[in-house]
């Protein structure tokens, strides 16, 4: 597709060139003719080759002027050659390209018997060759942002997407693991179905960590779309189910899409904390506002010590901070605390 519309370029400059050539005169000559064809025929290749078209179209400007025994605009040729150098990136060489004809024009004048160009055409001639640099790096410019900005997104995309998978099976995993491990101890025998369900919950949630960890950031932007915190009985009833006491203080209200999102994870990640770490028998979260702020406040009766970060505390903190939000975690005598503050009114 780039051949053929750089191929098609190359003929419009070709036909511009020639007409407005003949419609100067004198009339052209065929060695005019043929460095014409030529050197606007290589404009064709100045996307796959932008500095050797330069040195082309260059070269053929300084052959057609002072030996063809005719005016016109060939030197456009060499204007959007110099043009597509710039536009890949590689002003220094471009700059170069632009003295190098300069001096070659001012060579080709003094050696001349009579001028072809005055001073006033001469400094018109410099500022054409500035302007034309100077666009080209402004149009690579344009580009390295547009290409930028499509990698971001696509980076974000992926982030969120692995996030929201990390979110979702590690709960539900972490889920099927302890509720299995539960089984196994009501049974008071290891049978071998729930020992397979087991070990399969516990490989997949591993696995499942390794390959969405290399996906991780933390300064990405949390998603937009379902759930909320509308769901939150359904989190609070399968919690429950792995035996777990969960008691709800505070009701769901309309909130901001990504605030509510967050908000449903870290209570999401923490339920899921608590079943796998804590040894808790209870649990209680707690839902606050006030005009600016939510506080999201999950309390467990399980062992203290000091709370080492990983993954889980990590998710939540990057959840809570997308939002312009903050989060703590502490452990004391009486079990963990989870403390996240999240804006809903006001700039964020």
């Amino acid at each position: 597709m780039k051949w053929t519309k750089d191929a098609l370029w190359a003929g419009v400059v070709l036909v511009g060139v020639y007409v407005l050539t003949v419609l100067q005169g004198p009339p052209l000559e065929f060695s005019g003719f043929v460095l014409i064809v030529l050197t606007c025929a290589l404009l064709a290749l100045r996307q796959r080759f932008p500095i050797w078209v330069a040195f082309g179209t260059m070269a053929g400007c300084g052959i057609y002027y002072p030996f063809a025994g005719s005016a016109g605009p060939l030197l456009a040729a060499f204007v959007i050659a110099l043009y597509s150098v710039a536009a890949t990136g590689r002003i220094v060489v471009a700059i170069g390209i632009a003295l190098l004809a300069m001096v070659g024009i001012v060579l080709g004048e003094a050696a001349s018997p009579a001028r072809h160009l005055d001073d006033i055409s001469m400094f018109m001639l410099v500022g054409w060759l500035v302007a034309v640099i100077a666009l080209g790096a402004v149009s690579h410019g344009r580009r390295a942002l547009v290409a930028e900005a499509e990698k971001r997104a696509t980076s974000e995309e992926r982030l969120r997407i692995a996030r929201e998978l990390h979110d979702v099976l590690a709960h539900n995993i972490s889920l099927i693991n302890v509720q299995a491990s539960a089984a196994l101890h009501r049974s008071g025998k290891e049978t071998e179905a729930l020992g397979a369900i087991k070990q399969a919950s516990k490989d997949a949630l591993r696995e499942l960590r390794a390959t969405l960890g290399v996906l991780r950031q933390v300064d990405e932007q949390a998603p937009t779309s379902p759930p909320g915190l509308g769901q939150l009985g359904d989190l609070v009833e399968r919690t429950r189910a792995t035996g777990l006491a969960v008691t709800v203080d505070g009701e769901p209200r309309a909130l901001p899409a990504d605030v509510d999102l967050a908000a449903y994870r870290i209570i999401q990640e923490a339920l899921t904390n608590v079943t796998r770490h804590a040894s808790a028998r209870a649990v209680t979260v707690r839902i606050q506002y006030d005009d600016k702020d939510m506080l999201v406040l999950i309390d467990d009766d399980g062992r203290s010590g000091e709370v080492k970060p990983g993954n889980g505390i990590r998710g939540m903190t990057e959840r809570a901070r997308s939002v312009g939000g903050d989060l703590t975690v502490r452990g004391d005598a009486t079990g963990t605390r989870v403390s996240a503050r999240l804006p809903i009114g006001g700039e964020r």
